[in-house]
């Protein structure tokens, strides 16, 4: 059970150091990667979704066992994305930086599938 808590845990950190700052960097984020963000609901409800998801994920962390339903819906969460940028990435729609957090949401989905089998269905 050791292992399922350490990848939730990390994963639920590493997330929420990652998107946190994104509150306060739109300004940054436009300068670098233009165009400037024309519909700011889309952009800071990204960020406020994924949050979300990273304290599931450390909700999850508590008490694997008895999420372990969830873990499935956050490997959807970690696809969804990494799955996206990937295809954007073949169309040279998304700039190497992008690529590289795609990626890290794939090997965050892998990683959820081996926490997923790890444990055991909690008995009801």
């Amino acid at each position: 059970m050791k292992i399922p808590r350490l990848i939730f845990a990390l994963a639920g950190i590493y997330g929420i150091s990652v998107l946190l700052p994104m509150y306060f960097e739109r300004a940054h984020i436009e300068r670098v990667y233009p165009p400037a963000i024309t519909h700011l609901e889309y952009y800071y409800g990204f960020v406020g979704i994924g949050l979300a998801w990273q304290v599931a994920f450390l909700i999850i962390a508590s008490n694997p066992a008895r999420y372990r339903p969830l873990m499935l819906v956050g490997i959807l969460e970690k696809l969804t994305y990494g799955l996206a940028v990937l295809v954007l990435a073949f169309q040279n729609r998304v700039a190497g930086a992008i690529m590289a957090f795609g990626t890290l949401d794939l090997v965050w989905a892998a990683l959820f599938v081996v926490a997923f089998l790890r444990v055991s269905p909690a008995s009801v």
